[in-house]
């Protein structure tokens, strides 16, 4: 029997941090990041503390019954951060695949301006 869980994935580039939840999403299962299992701040957002992180959360979570998961891969996004995933993301997914769950749907939940604020940098823009 195939019990589903949600893998919410959140990539920037200081940290990633992955957090399994409930099919519907109220009840956490299990909770890591990049910040957990490395030990230089420089670290945090690597592909490796990713994996490792992902590891560690997926063993949780298949002790715990789950065994498929739907993956949510955000970033940080908003009127001012990068909206494309750190480099953590795909290394997080690949592991948990890799410790044998199944992976429904990925999709990505960067939260994405509706012309809200104004962009910092002024008029003429970042002077480099």
């Amino acid at each position: 029997m195939i019990r589903w869980g949600i893998a919410y994935i959140y990539a920037s580039y200081n940290n990633t941090i992955i957090h399994i939840t409930d099919i519907t999403g109220t009840e956490t299962i299990a909770r890591t990041s990049g910040g957990q299992v490395v030990k230089s701040d420089r670290m945090e957002s690597s592909p490796t503390a990713a994996m490792i992180a992902a590891k560690k959360a997926a063993e949780t979570a298949i002790e715990k019954g789950v065994n498929a998961i739907h993956v949510r891969i955000r970033s940080v996004g908003g009127h001012n951060g990068p909206s494309n995933p750190g480099p953590g993301a795909q290394a997080a997914v690949r592991a948990l695949s890799r410790m044998g769950l199944r992976i429904g749907v990925i999709e990505d939940t960067t939260p994405v301006p509706h012309d809200g604020c104004r962009k910092k940098g002024g008029r003429r823009g970042r002077r480099v």
